[in-house]
């Protein structure tokens, strides 16, 4: 076991616990009259899911969309909740093949000295921002926790919200970082299914499916308040990663019930190493999916980020997602003085924050920078 994974408890787990298993749901074939059911049922649940994302459903986006409306203007109000990331470091150990940090890319690597982290802070905070979202890559000696730590204080010092979109940690490590100031966790498994993630993660300590899939949980059990799960659209079966997704949110709901959950769907996107989507999501089954958790986990933050184009995200702000990225960079830094030249990928949505409020408004929608105290850390 190397440095990087020493942290981390053994992972003994040689199969799909019950509680993920999708299975069952993968060779059923649903009717026009099962999805009629489902967008009629009083408490959604698996079956409702899986009926909702099946190519049956693809014909019912207008009953879907309308009944997905409802359900976040009900639980959400017209509101949508704003962040924005701050990637600190492309140092990276791991070897995903669709990742433009990967450890085999031939690009420069950066990770920003603290004084430069303050910088773009600041420069984050003087745009109205009160979340933001720290990231890195796989652990690294450029990049490790007790750098990660010093960020998160930095951040906590301006930010009412500090999350991070770091490496799988250990429990206490977790708690570490929630002492300084951490209050949410995002980490994307990326894909469920076990052989296709073995193939995407080539080598280094990511290549443990399940020390992954176990993290969220580490990091609820270690103090911090929030979770953001999701699977990355495009590498495997989307259908079998979103109902392994909703399995993966219910385990948390119940087992960690006191904690606050947000669900992501990003799709692959253009990044250096050119990688192609061996199983493409358009927007037309995107849209599908959105409405379809809306409809199954109705008091659930969905999240969309810049990966996605302005027309699409203009579509479903107060649609399905009620909370969203803008203004985003993928370099290391960009924000202030400090910026590299390449991202970990391609953003689509390039708008200010400015014009994206004025859209949001124009959608009577209205944009919330901040629903967290510091207080409450």
């Amino acid at each position: 076991m190397n440095s990087a994974t020493s942290h981390l408890p053994s992972s003994t787990s040689h199969k799909l616990p019950d509680w993920l298993d999708p299975a069952p749901w993968l060779n059923r074939t649903f009717s026009a009259s099962d999805i009629e059911c489902a967008l009629g049922a009083e408490s959604p649940d698996e079956e409702t899911l899986a009926a909702l994302l099946s190519p049956a459903a693809a014909d019912f986006l207008e009953p879907m969309a309308a009944r997905a409306q409802a359900l976040t203007r009900r639980h959400f109000g017209r509101t949508v909740q704003l962040y924005v990331p701050l990637y600190l470091s492309s140092w990276c150990s791991g070897g995903c093949a669709y990742c433009g940090f990967a450890s085999d890319r031939n690009t420069d690597r950066h990770a920003l000295a603290f004084d430069a982290v303050s910088k773009e802070l600041d420069a984050i905070k003087s745009m109205g921002f009160e979340e933001v979202l720290l990231l890195t890559g796989e652990r690294s000696s450029k990049a490790d926790l007790d750098y990660l730590r010093e960020c998160v204080g930095l951040a906590a010092r301006r930010f009412h919200n500090v999350a991070i979109e770091v490496f799988p940690m250990a429990e206490e490590e977790y708690r570490s970082l929630a002492e300084a100031g951490c209050t949410g966790v995002t980490i994307y498994q990326e894909t469920y299914h076990p052989e296709t993630y073995d193939r995407m993660h080539r080598w280094g300590p990511k290549k443990d499916f399940f020390q992954r899939l176990e993290a969220p949980e580490r990091a609820l059990s270690g103090g911090l308040r929030f979770a953001g799960i999701g699977a990355l659209l495009g590498l495997a079966d989307p259908r079998y990663d979103m109902l392994a997704l909703y399995r993966h949110a219910r385990h948390l709901q119940k087992t960690h019930w006191q904690s606050g959950l947000t669900i992501s769907f990003p799709r692959i996107r253009n990044e250096a190493g050119g990688f192609i989507a061996p199983h493409p999501v358009d927007e037309k089954l995107l849209a599908q999916i959105l409405f379809a958790f809306r409809i199954c986990l109705p008091d659930v933050p969905l999240v969309l980020s810049t990966r996605e184009s302005a027309a699409f995200r203009d579509g479903m702000a107060g649609l399905g997602c009620n909370k969203m990225s803008i203004a985003s960079k993928t370099t290391v830094g960009g924000y202030g003085d400090e910026g590299s030249e390449e991202g970990q990928f391609d953003v689509s949505d390039d708008r200010g924050l400015d014009e994206f409020c004025a859209m949001l408004r124009s959608k009577k929608l209205e944009p919330v920078f901040k629903n967290w105290d510091e207080v409450y850390r």
